[in-house]
């Protein structure tokens, strides 16, 4: 049994995780959580001994001083209580760390008995891969989940993936066993510039986390962040020829595929966040928005990434940008 002190009754609390590692390209995941636990104040209530999950020669602990005192800080997972007030009030339990290196069905049940004893209505675990995706376009963010029913009442994808995944499928397969809501979201990094950060991942898997859970999420300097990042692929791009062709290409192959989502629906949810922002203060430029004919050169791609490749984080297969969460384990 988890014994939680100093951690109050929770709101119809929604657990949102991600981790460090294979299952984030650009650290566009962990530094969403990162932004919710800034924006809102986190309070750090437990920690998971590092001991039991992690290879200090693969994640090795750093030194630091404070006030002249040598100390260390451990690899570890940590969770942190935010209280979200307003009309609706709502408290998520914020899930950061690094994917571990050994034990993953003990760190997942270790999870799961936090979210039991906190009374976690939901569990959101985010996670980025590398994809075929120009950086001219909106980051595409797909929302998966073992669960049918759960697929059906929150307009999901019942994921289909098979092959090699990492620590988001394990927990959200840990989670299905165990009867507890699950759902993943998975932002889509451009391969040739996959070097963190990417704020631009960052605030798609945001905005797509406020949709899901009807939440408005305080997004600070996040949007000028992500355009600042476009502006600065854009300056990198200037010369190669050949890699802008490779990108219109991309461009294309995208527009073709999501001339079916112009949906009434896509814009209803749209406006609909517009006016969350707009009641809020926020204005509308909050959601970044790209136009099509935008198109700018990016940075040629390394020799080790070739176009479509998905180079050292392993996401997926060349020209895939469906989400690693494998339901087989």
């Amino acid at each position: 049994m988890i014994e939680l002190e100093g951690v109050p009754e929770l709101v119809d609390p929604v657990m949102v995780a991600a981790f460090e590692g294979w299952n984030d390209a650009g650290d566009a995941a962990s530094a969403a959580v990162a932004h919710l636990d800034k924006e809102w104040k986190g309070e750090v209530f437990a920690a998971l001994d590092a001991e039991d999950y992690y290879d200090f020669q693969v994640n090795r602990p750093t030194v630091w001083l404070d006030g002249g005192v040598r100390k260390i800080t451990w690899p570890t997972t940590r969770l942190s209580v935010v209280r979200v007030g307003g009309d609706k009030p709502r408290d998520l339990v914020l899930v950061r760390g690094i994917e571990p290196s050994m034990r993953w069905r003990s760190f997942c049940n270790e999870i799961l008995g936090f979210a039991h004893e906190l009374g976690v209505e939901l569990v959101v675990i985010m996670g980025a891969l590398l994809g075929d995706t120009p950086h001219t376009r909106p980051v595409p963010v797909s929302g998966v989940t073992s669960d049918p029913d759960l697929a059906r009442t929150m307009d999901l994808e019942e994921t289909k993936y098979e092959g090699p995944t990492g620590i988001v499928g394990i927990l959200q397969e840990a989670c299905t066993h165990a009867g507890v809501p699950a759902v993943s979201l998975w932002a889509a990094v451009p391969h040739y510039v996959s070097q963190p950060p990417n704020p631009k991942a960052t605030l798609a898997l945001l905005n797509r986390l406020e949709d899901l859970i009807d939440l408005r999420i305080p997004l600070g300097e996040l949007a000028e962040d992500a355009r600042a990042w476009q502006v600065g692929v854009d300056q990198l791009a200037a010369e190669d020829s050949e890699v802008a062709e490779y990108v219109q290409s991309l461009e294309e192959a995208r527009d073709t595929a999501e001339l079916p989502e112009a949906s009434g629906e896509a814009i209803a949810r749209e406006f609909e966040r517009y006016l969350r922002r707009r009641d809020g203060g926020e204005g509308g430029a909050a959601y970044l928005r790209d136009s099509p004919s935008d198109r700018t050169r990016p940075p040629k791609p390394k020799p080790t990434q070739r176009p479509g490749q998905a180079a050292e984080d392993g996401e997926g297969e060349s020209g895939d940008s469906s989400p690693p969460d494998s339901s087989d384990d």
